[in-house]
């Protein structure tokens, strides 16, 4: 009731906060605190409770499937192939420097949960970044590789987790190698036949019902979305991943349905907004009982989380593209932690309980998206309009006015808009 209640009463002024700095996660993370047990007290529950997780695994499940279904492969290789340089070469850069400054940072934790640290805080959420990726002003180039760099990296980021987990859980229980190997190959392994058999035969039937017309547009929206439920929860049963299942799963049925972009589209402005911000308010309920136990050691891992381990990835995979350094800069700041992040940390406190570095996962890991939250939806709207007149201001040869198509990938309103070329026609 409070969470409906919260919904509504932002929906009443939704229109009004566009393009303002109180975005709609900062919102629901604020309210999710003041209704909390720190505040008012009327929405309580704990980390542990089966239905949190659960809530956040089937919205992360939704999320990556239909990321993974709407993405046009072969947007990925246009303006220079900007998004494959974030994913192929930013990605890792950040997944091994997370690691790294975890490792030298939180020197309570052991290798393998410093990966994990650095792996759960290595996706990003285009939704807080709301300003920036559907401004117009803003080039297409920019705009796209950021959208599509969101709308994939958590999905890559799944089977880093399952391995680093599991060696992780490995080493504290002092399992065999042959065990975690098999273990680890059967997460993927299930996870990605999961995936492939669900899309494939999924999406062989709701384009055979669309073509015979028998299934109404409102259940081909129901209907994918109960195709990425059906991957993740047989995969979990069969023993593999049930997120690498959704990923694949979206990945294999993307090109068999027709207009399923169109239907993803629809389906993400309303019941796929609303299972993440409801993440967003549990996630501000939870945040005063795990902050509260900072360190200067996680206040510090939290900010180069945010910064460097980011930014200089980012700056390495771009070089050769000739974009000017204010470019540079803008890409790597607006990598902002969200939905992913959360969830990610909840299946480590889910899946390995008896981590001896678990609390210490748990405070860097809330407290870096905490920060996220408000820095990066504090800053898009005014850095974005700053960094529109810069380019504006240059010369039109700049590869930042290169002619592009955006197409809709990622989540948050950017990917409700029609393709557009960078001169603005659409």
């Amino acid at each position: 009731m409070v969470l409906a209640a919260v919904v509504f009463a932002f929906g009443l002024v939704s229109r009004r906060l566009e393009g303002t700095v109180l975005t709609a996660p900062l919102v629901f993370v604020a309210a999710g605190f003041v209704l909390g047990p720190a505040g008012l007290g009327v929405a309580e529950f704990a980390l542990d409770e089966h239905t949190v997780l659960l809530l956040g695994e089937i919205a992360l499940a939704i999320v990556l499937f239909t990321d993974a279904a709407r993405t046009n492969l072969s947007a990925l290789r246009q303006n220079e192939a900007l998004p494959l340089r974030l994913l192929g070469l930013g990605m890792p850069l950040t997944l091994a420097l997370g690691t790294l400054a975890a490792a030298l940072v939180l020197t309570d934790l052991t290798i393998w949960e410093a990966a994990i640290v650095g792996t759960v805080l290595a996706p990003t959420d285009a939704a807080l970044g709301q300003a920036v990726v559907s401004n117009p002003r803003v080039p297409v180039r920019m705009r796209q590789a950021l959208n599509v760099e969101a709308g994939l990296n958590d999905g890559l980021s799944v089977p880093f987790l399952a391995l680093f987990l599991t060696l992780a859980v490995a080493g504290e229980e002092h399992l065999s190698a042959s065990s975690w190997v098999h273990f680890a190959l059967e997460q993927v392994g299930f996870g990605v036949l999961g995936g492939v058999g669900v899309g494939l035969m999924g999406g062989w039937l709701v384009s055979q019902a669309s073509r015979r017309g028998w299934i109404d547009e409102s259940f081909q929206r129901l209907s994918l979305l109960a195709l990425a439920l059906i991957a993740w929860a047989l995969a979990d049963i069969s023993g593999g991943n049930g997120f690498i299942a959704a990923f694949v799963g979206g990945l294999v049925i993307g090109p068999t349905v027709e207009l399923l972009g169109e239907r993803l589209i629809r389906f993400t402005e309303a019941e796929g907004q609303l299972l993440n911000l409801s993440v967003f308010f549990i996630f501000g309920v939870l945040v005063a009982g795990l902050v509260g136990s900072l360190t200067w050691t996680t206040i510090l891992y939290a900010l180069l989380s945010l910064t460097v381990i980011r930014m200089l990835p980012v700056a390495l995979s771009l070089i050769g593209t000739r974009l000017r350094g204010v470019s540079v800069l803008f890409a790597g700041w607006f990598g902002p932690r969200g939905l992913a992040s959360i969830v990610l940390g909840l299946v480590v406190v889910e899946e390995a309980p008896l981590l001896a570095g678990r609390d210490e996962i748990e405070v860097v890991v809330t407290l870096t998206v905490l920060l996220s939250v408000l820095l990066h939806g504090v800053t898009a709207a005014p850095l974005s309009a700053a960094y529109a007149r810069r380019v504006e201001a240059m010369s039109a040869d700049v590869p930042e006015k290169r002619e592009a198509l955006e197409v809709p990938s990622g989540r948050g309103p950017a990917a409700a808009t029609r393709p557009e070329r960078s001169d603005g026609v659409p």
